[in-house]
């Protein structure tokens, strides 16, 4: 049951997470989604943060449904993932996807952040 929900853990929380993320990330970007990555040695988990703007999607709705997809792409993939703080950022006209391209375009970014952090030089 530990890979269940979405717990405090396995969240960014504050703004210092985010911001740690934000500089000098690995992205991964397609016409849904960017992802930002960063390894993080020092932690056994993966931890997720969510920036879906109300400027691309302007339906509390459609954000919430893009929120709930996000979050259940990442905690089927969570143990792949592990050590890497990420950041989902959605591009607009997301809304307009089903749910099944979107968890597609997920499935990649995961795939395609842990080839690319991996790699010795992006572990800070």
């Amino acid at each position: 049951m530990a890979t269940e929900g979405f717990p405090r853990h396995v969240r960014l929380l504050t703004a210092g997470d985010y911001k740690k993320v934000f500089t000098r990330p690995v992205r991964s970007s397609d016409r849904y989604f960017t992802v930002l990555a960063r390894h993080d040695a020092n932690r056994e988990t993966a931890r997720l943060g969510l920036a879906v703007a109300k400027k691309h999607v302007r339906r509390a709705v459609d954000r919430n449904r893009i929120k709930r997809l996000v979050r259940e792409s990442f905690r089927r993939q969570q143990a792949a993932l592990k050590g890497l703080d990420l950041v989902v950022l959605v591009k607009p006209g997301i809304q307009n996807a089903d749910n099944s391209t979107l968890s597609a375009s997920l499935q990649t970014h995961w795939q395609r952040l842990q080839k690319q952090t991996s790699y010795p030089e992006h572990t800070l």
